[in-house]
């Protein structure tokens, strides 16, 4: 038996607990320009980053760096890190807006920071950390950001399991390629076949899946195996599975609990041997609680759930998918070895700050633009970049507003269109803030309404008219204190 309880005495759990390590670890990435390799691990240690080398941190290489351009340090009250300008001689931005000296400002998952002409992507969260097996080829599901780590972790595990995966993602985020890798670490000797559900007729759709028999309806002139019969042995992965009739759900159900297919028309089932790979841009859970999804098909399609982010939380790998389709492109038209495209510091900015509704897709249609269009082999200019790419994409800004992803920090809007400040001074008047935008800088510089001030380029008494409509007056330091 333990220890008798001591009645005089409760321990408090909150006591017990500290800070855990892991919320301190971040990720510092270089991704412009791209001939700079470098990368720096976060902890709640004090780091200075500039052109000049230090014991604990690389230099970054750079002419356009100064040689102690940036702070970065770990508030253990909000559990985030901050980014200070040291008065660097070329300034520095966070996600397109310039920030003002000496003036600490909250930096959150997926921030682009620009020191000079280089552009880091900040990156937070478990996925910083995660160990991912060797296994999973990096060259068949590309990324080097932190939350492709995560789902590369996920792959490995599941990949061996025959249980059903369901992966969860946005159109163009490459769920297929998710589907290729887990078939190939399965070791099943079977195919791979890939079905778009939306793209199956209304009608046939039942005949497709799971196959019928002569004379089962007008037109079956002959028998018909089914797609889960084609894939014995092997994967079939269901694309835009949000999609199937909801009459048809309770016969995938018995597919995947007995494994076995009874053709439409028939009288007796076959036994397939199928790993079944689901996926869907949709967001099933709230299907399921609306009614249009069935309960016990969701519960028994989840039993592995890989959830892929769009390409929008994932910034580090933009140039990285830019190139790799790229290569992709000529390769198809037999364009020999075509130089991959390089922008300015300003188009990669607008780059990494455009929404991407279009995930992959997205890019694809960028690099044809670019590829197609004729180039005298320089950088390209933020005006070359395509039209559709630099318009405000309120569409996807708003279905990423409330994402614990978000891209903001102090003063951003986070689209390639408030990327308009530079050359302005650091008091340059910027945009009326959110009411979260305006609170991190509150919050990032301790309440101080002059520090506040200097950040937005506004006088004090504007700082004091948003802390009374943002109800955030009790927030702000004592007035002589800003004196």
């Amino acid at each position: 038996m333990g220890s008798p309880l001591d009645l005089d005495k409760t321990i408090s759990r909150a006591a017990e607990r500290s800070t855990p390590k892991s919320s301190a670890r971040a990720l510092l990435t270089a991704v412009h320009p791209r001939d700079i390799d470098w990368r720096l691990e976060l902890s709640s240690e004090r780091v200075v980053i500039g052109r000049a080398q230090n014991v604990t941190v690389p230099a970054l290489p750079h002419e356009t760096v100064s040689r102690a351009h940036i702070e970065l340090s770990f508030d253990s009250s909000l559990r985030r890190h901050t980014l200070t300008d040291l008065g660097s001689h070329n300034g520095s931005k966070i996600n397109g807006v310039k920030i003002a000296e000496k003036a600490p400002i909250v930096l959150e998952d997926n921030a682009v920071i620009e020191v000079g002409d280089v552009l880091l992507v900040f990156e937070r969260g478990s996925g910083v950390t995660t160990k991912v097996p060797d296994e999973v080829e990096r060259e068949r599901v590309p990324g080097r950001a932190c939350k492709m780590n995560l789902v590369r972790a996920l792959i490995a595990r599941a990949a061996p399991d025959p249980s059903p995966i369901l992966v969860i993602g946005e159109t163009g985020t490459g769920k297929e390629w998710i589907a290729r890798e887990v078939h190939r670490l399965s070791g099943r000797n079977g195919k791979l076949l890939a079905i778009n559900c939306a793209a199956l007729s209304p009608q046939l759709i039942e005949s497709q899946l799971f196959g019928h028999v002569k004379g089962a309806f007008t037109g079956a002139t002959s028998d018909h195996r089914g797609f889960f019969v084609e894939a014995e042995g092997g994967t079939l992965f269901l694309d835009e599975l949000g999609e199937l009739p909801s009459e048809l759900q309770p016969k995938l159900l018995r597919v995947l609990q007995e494994s076995e297919v009874r053709p439409v028309g028939g009288t007796t089932t076959r036994t397939v041997d199928v790993r079944v790979i689901a996926a869907t841009n949709r967001d099933l859970a709230t299907e399921v609680r609306e009614g249009r999804f069935r309960r016990d098909l969701f519960a028994r399609l989840a039993l592995w759930e890989v959830s892929l982010p769009p390409l929008r939380q994932r910034r580090v790998d933009i140039f990285l998918w830019i190139e790799r389709l790229h290569r992709i492109w000529a390769a198809a038209r037999e364009a020999g070895e075509l130089p991959v495209p390089r922008f300015t510091v300003e188009a990669a900015s607008a780059l990494l700050l455009y929404k991407w509704p279009d995930n992959l897709r997205g890019v694809d249609r960028l690099v044809h633009a670019l590829s197609a269009a004729s180039s005298d082999g320089g950088a390209i200019e933020r005006d070359r970049l395509p039209g559709w790419l630099l318009a405000p994409n309120d569409e996807s800004s708003k279905s990423d507003s409330s994402k614990s992803d978000s891209s903001g920090s102090s003063g951003s809007s986070g689209s390639s269109g408030s990327s308009g400040s530079s050359g302005k001074a650091p008091s340059a008047r910027m945009p009326t803030p959110s009411k979260e935008e305006f609170e991190q800088v509150l919050e990032a510089s301790g309440g101080n309404v002059s520090a506040v001030a200097k950040h937005f380029g506004r006088d004090r008494r504007q700082i004091y008219r948003w802390l009374e409509a943002f109800g955030l007056s009790d927030r702000r330091q004592g007035r002589k204190s800003d004196d």
